[in-house]
C-alpha cells in the first residue's frame, strides 16, 4: 500500500494540491452512471417527497413547484464548489480535507464532524422510517405502531447495510442498483396511474386541478416573503445527499472529474424528479384542505401514504414498497460518506490511526464503517428509549449540520482558489461567485433554522424553555468542539493540529 506526505493546512490558494496519496480503497471501480446513482440514492427522493411535499404545500400552496426550484439553487451552487475542490484535491474526506487545506486543522476537523454527525443522526431517522414501512406491508399494517418492533427492525437494517458496505463497494453497488430499480419502477407506476386519473378527470379531489404557469410566478410567491423563506428551507434540505458522489471519488474512474460531474448531474436529476412529481400530485389531488387535498393536515406527514389507495387501489402497497426501497437505499449510501470521511481523518492524522485502516481484502474502510454503523445504532436506540419526541426533534436539527458543512465547503472553495480567480471568467464564476452565493445562502439558512428551532412550539419537546431541536443541534455541534479539543492533545493526533500532519501507512 502507498504512503506519502501532504503539506500542512492553511490555504495554498494559488495552485491545486496535486495527487492525493491512495488509501487502499478499490480504485476505479465506479463509473459516471454509478456515481449519479449513488448521488440520487443518498437523497432518498421518494421518501423525501412523501414526507416533505405536504409541509411545503401547507406553507406555499400552489407555488410549491417554484419553491422546490428556489430550494435547489443554493444546493447547485455548492455542488459546483464540491466539483471544483474535488478536481483539485480528490480526497474521500471531502469537506474535512478541503476545509483543512483552506482554513487549517480546526476548520477541517469540525467540517469532518459535521459530515459524520449529519450521517449518524439521519441514519436514526431512516431506520425508524424503514422499520415502520416494512411492517406497513404486513397484514393490516398495525404492526407499524409497535414501537419496540419498529426499533428492533431499524437496528437490523442499519446493521445489515453496515455489513454490505463493509464487504465491498461492488457489493454495495449491486444492492443499490436493485433498490433503485424497485424504487423507481414503483414510483413510475404510481406516476402513470396519476396521469391516467388526471386524463380521465378522476383525481383525488372533487375535480382535478389543471396546470397553471402561475405556479412558477415569483411575483405571486413573494407576495408573502416569509412563506417563501419557510418553504425554501424545507425544500433546501431534501436535496441533501448528492455529495456521496464525492465521498467515493477515490473509488471512481477519473477521480478528479467523474465524481464532480456525477454530483452536478444528480442535482439536476433530483430537481426534475421533485418538480415533475409534485406537479402531478398537485394536479391530481389539488392543494385543498379537505379530503385528498395536499393541504389537509391529515395528509401532510406522508402524502403518498394518503393517496396510495385512491391512486392504485389494491396495488397501493407498491408506493409503500417504493418508499421503503428509497429509505433502505439511503441508509446504505449514508454510511458510505461518513465512513470514508473518518477514514480520511484517520489517514491524515486528525483521528487515531485505526480509523485510517482499510480492510486488505474488501478494500473498504473496515473500522470506520463499523464505528459509523455502531454509532448510528447506539444513537437510535438511546434516543428511542429516552424519548421518541426527542428523537424526532434531534432529527429535525439535521438541517443545522447540513447547512454548516455545506457552507464551510463553499467558503473553502472561494478561499482556496483565491489566487486564480482572475485568470478566467470560468474560474471567477465557478470557484468564487456561485460557491460564495451558495455559502452565504446556507449560512443564512443555518441561522434562520436555529431561530425557528429556538421556539418551543417548533417541535415536540421543550428543554429549559427552548425547543428541543435547537438544544439537540447545539449540543451535538458543541460536542464536536470538545472532541476536537481532546484530539488536540492526544499523542496520536496532536501533530495534525500543530501543522505537522502526515499521511500514515495503511495495512
Amino acid at each position: 500500500m502507498s504512503t506519502g506526505i501532504t503539506t500542512a493546512g492553511g490555504g495554498a490558494g494559488n495552485q491545486p494540491a496535486g495527487p492525493v496519496p491512495g488509501k487502499g480503497l478499490h480504485a476505479g471501480i465506479l463509473d459516471l452512471g454509478d456515481s449519479v446513482m449513488l448521488g440520487l440514492a443518498s437523497t432518498a427522493p421518494v421518501y423525501s417527497l412523501a414526507a416533505t411535499l405536504g409541509l411545503i404545500v401547507a406553507v406555499n400552496g400552489n407555488y410549491t413547484p417554484l419553491i422546490l426550484v428556489l430550494g435547489f439553487i443554493p444546493v447547485l451552487f455548492i455542488a459546483y464548489a464540491f466539483r471544483e475542490l474535488n478536481s483539485a484535491m480528490p480526497d474521500c474526506g471531502t469537506t474535512f480535507f478541503w476545509a483543512r487545506r483552506a482554513f487549517g486543522p480546526w476548520a477541517g476537523w469540525l467540517g469532518g464532524w459535521g459530515v459524520a454527525l449529519a450521517g449518524v443522526v439521519v441514519l436514526a431517522n431512516l431506520a425508524q422510517v424503514a422499520g415502520q414501512y416494512l411492517w406497513l406491508l404486513v397484514g393490516d399494517g398495525s404492526l407499524a405502531e409497535n414501537a419496540l418492533l419498529v426499533t428492533a427492525t431499524g437496528v437490523v437494517f442499519i446493521a445489515f447495510m453496515t455489513l454490505v458496505n463493509y464487504r465491498g463497494i461492488r457489493l454495495g453497488e449491486h444492492v443499490q442498483r436493485a433498490l433503485t430499480y424497485v424504487q423507481y419502477v414503483s414510483l413510475g407506476i404510481f406516476a402513470v396511474a396519476i396521469i391516467v386519473g388526471i386524463a380521465g378527470g378522476t383525481g383525488g379531489a372533487t375535480t382535478t386541478q389543471p396546470f397553471d404557469f402561475e405556479w412558477f410566478n415569483p411575483a405571486g410567491a413573494f407576495a408573502d416573503p416569509g412563506a417563501v423563506v419557510h418553504g425554501a428551507l424545507l425544500a433546501l434540505f431534501i436535496y441533501w445527499g448528492w455529495d456521496t458522489c464525492l465521498a467515493v471519488n477515490e473509488e471512481t474512474e477519473n477521480p478528479s472529474k467523474t465524481p464532480g460531474r456525477g454530483a452536478v448531474i444528480s442535482a439536476f436529476v433530483l430537481v426534475a424528479i421533485y418538480v415533475s412529481v409534485a406537479l402531478l400530485v398537485m394536479m391530481y389531488a389539488s392543494v385543498g384542505t379537505e379530503g385528498m387535498g395536499l393541504g389537509n393536515t391529515e395528509n401532510q406527514n406522508d402524502v403518498f401514504l394518503a393517496l396510495k389507495d385512491v391512486v392504485l387501489g389494491p396495488w397501493g402497497w407498491l408506493i409503500v414498497l417504493s418508499v421503503l426501497a428509497s429509505v433502505l437505499s439511503s441508509t446504505q449510501t449514508t454510511i458510505l460518506p461518513t465512513a470514508r470521511g473518518t477514514l480520511s481523518m484517520g489517514v491524515h492524522g486528525a483521528l487515531p490511526p485505526r480509523f485510517g485502516q482499510v480492510h486488505p481484502r474488501n478494500q473498504t474502510p473496515g473500522f470506520s464503517t463499523q464505528i459509523m454503523g455502531a454509532a448510528a445504532i447506539v444513537y437510535y436506540v438511546a434516543m428511542s428509549v429516552l424519548s421518541e419526541n426527542l428523537l424526532s426533534d434531534s432529527i429535525s436539527s439535521i438541517s443545522l449540520f447540513i447547512a454548516f458543512y455545506y457552507a464551510l465547503t463553499g467558503f473553502a472553495c472561494v478561499w482556496y482558489f483565491r489566487g486564480t480567480l482572475r485568470s478566467s471568467a470560468r474560474n471567477l464564476w465557478f470557484q468564487c461567485i456561485l460557491p460564495l452565493l451558495g455559502a452565504l445562502s446556507l449560512t443564512a439558512a443555518f441561522f434562520i433554522s436555529a431561530v425557528q428551532m429556538w421556539d418551543p412550539a417548533y417541535g415536540d419537546t421543550e428543554i429549559f424553555g427552548v425547543g428541543g431541536a435547537f438544544v439537540s443541534g447545539v449540543v451535538l455541534l458543541a460536542l464536536g468542539v470538545v472532541l476536537a479539543g481532546v484530539c488536540r492533545f492526544l499523542p496520536s493526533t496532536r501533530d495534525y493540529f500543530q501543522g505537522r500532519q502526515r499521511v500514515s501507512a495503511r495495512p
